[in-house]
């Protein structure tokens, strides 16, 4: 007897979890791998962070956290939300939870019904598509345009609504493919779920910190402040602060949702760790300015990248404005014949290839709502990078 809903072949695993695994099987061989699949940064955590969750174990803070958070971590997020971005919260409006995917998963399972619909513009971060499918929703994939960005148009946005569509989930930055909205275009993406009401809003701002040259985050509550009713601000640590194996999100949006993601956490993994927390609290509190000398790193190492992707025959990628990821477009190469004879038919095939064969790991654009690419990490060192870059440019040299 089959134990596994049916509803769940309809998901599977995260391709970046899949090619991770795969890059660490083959490092256990003895081959030397060059990885540029996770979104997770080489810097290390800042020394207050570290140390406020070493004092936390100290004082012997090892017991069950609240469930929705600690109150300082909440009103700490209260007034960081209020310092950085201009939104104003009370801390019984924003929940913690163990990175910024659950408060993501969490939202969805509190609020779908079977055949709700929520609108991802593609491309999209590829946990999207599968955390509504579990939650018994329905993906709506909604077409950009390199030309435009990769960014949603008002006239799609309203072709695409239903008296079924739930939410509308909005990642700027975006993973993959960097792209920032401005002010104005998130007023126009208002301008149209003003008049649909029941679509909510749920504003992954994850890369919040992580922008570069001339582009600025703004939340699309800068933009409509009228919207803060119906959508829920979502989070995290990971990415600026640099500590993704600490799992720390949070959730800020109506009270009514934040308090119904709540009755799903204490089922579900109850309150988040609390060593985690502590950290967390030192982070929103204390010195910023590791943020900015981050990102002039990570800047440098996108300049090398895109510089060297577009000297190579065949690829091409433009610059991303946000985040640190290359979305590499491979057209090109579909259809070539590698020197052991298979065919490239898919950008999928293409990682194949360069992982046996260039030990360098990356992933397909496919599992992302776009093809022909894959997607490059630069939060890595400018050697791994560099290196990287030398597998890549050679392996592709060998097509037929």
């Amino acid at each position: 007897m089959n134990i596994i809903a049916k509803h769940l072949s309809m998901v599977k695993p995260s391709a970046v979890a899949v090619m991770s695994a795969k890059a660490r099987a083959l490092a256990r061989q003895g081959k030397d791998i060059i990885r540029l699949t996770a979104g997770e940064p080489d810097f290390p955590a800042p020394a207050h962070v570290k140390m406020a969750a070493v004092k936390a174990l100290a004082d012997n803070q090892t017991k069950y956290p609240p469930v929705n958070g600690l109150t300082e971590l909440r009103e700490g997020i209260c007034q960081k939300l209020e310092r950085d971005n201009n939104l104003f919260y009370s801390p019984d409006q924003v929940i913690v939870s163990s990175g910024a995917k659950q408060v993501l998963f969490n939202a969805l399972a509190v609020s779908l019904n079977p055949g709700d619909e929520v609108l991802l513009p593609t491309p999209y971060w590829m946990s999207y598509p599968a955390m509504v499918r579990i939650n018994r929703g329905e993906p709506v994939f909604l077409p950009t345009k390199a030309e435009t960005g990769f960014k949603l148009q008002a006239e799609t946005l309203e072709a695409a609504i239903t008296p079924r569509t739930r939410w509308l989930l909005l990642n700027t930055p975006c993973n993959p493919t960097g792209a920032v909205y401005n002010k104005q275009e998130l007023a126009d993406l208002a301008g149209v779920l003003a008049k649909h009401p029941q679509v909510w809003v749920l504003s992954d701002d994850i890369y919040e910190y992580l922008v570069f040259d001339d582009a600025r985050f703004e939340s699309i509550l800068n933009a409509a402040p009228e919207l803060a009713e119906r959508t829920l601000v979502v989070n995290g640590f990971s990415k600026a602060y640099c500590i993704p194996g600490l799992r720390l999100g949070y959730g800020a949006g109506p009270a009514e949702l934040t308090k119904g993601m709540f009755i799903i956490q204490t089922q579900s993994t109850s309150g988040a760790c609390i060593t985690s927390q502590w950290a967390g609290v030192a982070a929103l509190a204390g010195d910023h300015s590791f943020v900015a000398a981050n990102n002039q790193r990570y800047q440098k190492r996108r300049d090398f990248l895109v510089e060297k992707i577009n000297s190579i025959k065949g690829l091409s990628c433009a610059t991303p404005k946000g985040a640190f990821y290359c979305l590499v477009y491979c057209e090109k190469f579909m259809g070539k014949t590698t020197p052991k004879g298979q065919i490239i038919s898919s950008d999928e095939d293409l990682v194949g290839y360069l992982l046996e064969e260039a030990c360098l790991a990356v992933v397909p654009g496919s599992p992302f709502g776009v093809s022909p690419f894959f997607r490059l990490s630069f939060a890595v060192s400018r050697k791994v990078l560099n290196e990287g870059v030398k597998r890549l440019e050679k392996a592709v040299s060998h097509f037929g």
